[in-house]
């Protein structure tokens, strides 16, 4: 039951995530005001890395910097391992 919670709420987080690449995007190509990188990068910490994964080679939103590359990766792998833990222990 926990897992299924832990997955949806990923889910959700993922699609706020990429919304919010997306968006940000969207306003940089208008050259209007733009999300803080601070926002991004803590939406994909707390688990919408697979939506900022998207947004990053899908999208090609923020792939040129190295730390959203990096933030976003890291942060599936502990998701990923968050999920199993939930798994097996709990």
């Amino acid at each position: 039951m926990l897992f299924r919670i832990y997955l949806a709420v990923i889910g959700v987080m993922s699609l706020v995530t990429l919304g919010a690449y997306f968006i940000d995007k969207k306003k940089a190509e208008r050259g209007k005001w733009r999300t803080k990188e601070k926002t991004l990068l803590s939406l994909s910490f707390f688990g919408g890395s697979i939506g900022g994964l998207i947004a990053l080679y899908v999208v090609r939103h923020k792939n040129k910097h190295w730390y959203f590359v990096v933030v976003n990766w890291l942060s599936l792998i502990i998701q990923i391992a968050l999920g199993f833990f939930i798994l097996k222990y709990l």
